[in-house]
């Protein structure tokens, strides 16, 4: 049996938020951009909305990305191990990042541009589907008992303090800049900071050891040749369950910060500062609920967490065209709050319970796909869907769109019952 040292709980708890915090940091800035840089810098600019459209449109090229990167990433992190994949993953997501930062724009290269632009986008979507994966293993695997709801809550804090990072360097150059400089050169500095921060979580994850979960299938030599077509093939229920438990996540995630960054600038008058201030406010919560959605987790299981809160967000679809259409200051920002604590009680729990919906040999694979296929249905779309939602029948039918979901997400968990180990059940 091979001995390996084992790693520090700080150093492996670190090692799975930096990495997606940067990881999480790359794809929000894309985000955020492609509202308010990319309609106007690489998509002709005749007719705005179109522009918007089709911004968008390259946003979701990430989304179907990420299941071939689960596939890839999966593939190796479930055969050859999570340490070398994840560093693997980490690179081909920044680099991904940092080129998006030096492409020129359509007044350029015409055409061309909004090429590369989807082609880095594809990289970015790539990176994150081996990554997020990785992470949550590289925590839950390494967790003692009664603590795996709460070590693997540490790589979901990525998703609110990289947005927080994303959401304050855009607020800083509007700050500092002119709306002429930002658009000229100033919009690719976010994009070309991902350098030193992937930097750091290469170094910090150039330090961490296989976890054991990892160890023990080398130990019974239970490495599986293709663990795609082994999940495939054995794990269709729990590959199917769990996309459509963590399809309410997607949508409500997606619906706070894409769209109603794109309606709140456009539709009800806020400008780019004022609204991305309430975001970050916002945020807050979201990063706050996280902790406190994985002591709930840990104390009731992983499967009642997730069918209270997917609950909560079907009953917030009914306020969602109510609070955020008013418009005032006050009603938007208690629907961005409400929202984000929602957030953040549905994300904190989600990587441990998919992760447990697989055995440890293709865990990688079962749990990236699993997370990625959602991502397809519940976020690639959900700007577009809500925006033509929106424009054509009012607020109300977002909040509908997102209720319809969240009672998707509560079937599944109700149907998932027989595949969730004891442990992660009420």
């Amino acid at each position: 049996m091979s001995v390996v040292t084992a790693n520090k709980p700080r150093t492996v708890l670190f090692a799975s938020l930096i990495g997606t915090t940067i990881e999480f940091y790359d794809f929000y800035i894309y985000a955020t951009a492609a509202v308010l840089v990319f309609p106007r810098l690489f998509f002709p600019t005749a007719d705005p909305g179109a522009a918007m459209l089709q911004s968008l449109a390259t946003f979701a090229i990430a989304f179907f990305a990420r299941p071939v990167g689960s596939a890839v990433f999966g593939h190796f992190g479930d055969r050859v191990g999570r340490k070398a994949t994840l560093v693997a993953a980490l690179l081909t997501m920044g680099l991904s990042t940092i080129l998006i930062g030096l492409l020129p724009t359509y007044a350029q290269i015409g055409v061309a541009a909004p090429l590369l632009l989807a082609l880095c986008r594809f990289g970015q979507g790539l990176g994150l589907g081996g990554e997020w994966g990785g992470a949550v293993l590289l925590a839950t695997e390494n967790a003692p008992p009664g603590k795996r709801a709460w070590y693997g809550m540490f790589p979901q804090l990525g998703a609110p303090i990289g947005f927080f990072l994303s959401g304050g360097v855009f607020l800083l150059l509007g700050e500092v800049m002119t709306d002429a400089d930002f658009f000229a050169w100033g919009w690719r500095i976010p994009f070309l900071a991902s350098a030193v921060l992937v930097g750091v979580g290469l170094y910090i994850r150039l330090k961490i050891t296989e976890t054991p979960d990892f160890q023990k299938v080398l130990d019974r030599k239970a490495r599986v040749k293709v663990p795609v077509v082994t999940v495939m093939r054995d794990h269709r229920r729990a590959l199917v369950l769990g996309t459509f438990i963590a399809l309410a996540t997607f949508v409500i995630f997606y619906l706070m910060t894409v769209f109603a960054l794109s309606w709140g600038t456009a539709q009800l008058g806020y400008t780019r500062q004022q609204f991305l201030l309430l975001q970050l406010f916002a945020v807050l919560f979201f990063a706050l609920t996280i902790p406190l959605s994985a002591l709930l987790a840990d104390k009731r299981g992983r499967r009642t967490a997730m069918m209270l809160v997917s609950g909560g967000i079907a009953l917030f679809g009914l306020l969602y065209g109510p609070l955020f259409g008013a418009g005032g200051a006050w009603s938007v920002g208690a629907f961005m709050v409400l929202g984000m604590c929602l957030v953040g009680f549905t994300y904190g729990p989600l990587g441990t319970l998919l992760a447990e919906l697989f055995p440890a040999e293709v865990r990688y694979t079962g749990a990236s796909l699993t997370f990625n296929f959602a991502s397809i249905l519940g976020a690639s779309v959900a700007p577009y869907i809500a925006l033509w939602l929106g424009t054509n029948y009012g607020l109300e039918y977002v909040g509908y769109y997102l209720s319809g979901a969240a009672l998707i997400s509560l079937l599944a968990l109700i149907l998932a019952r027989s595949l969730i180990p004891h442990t992660a059940k009420a």
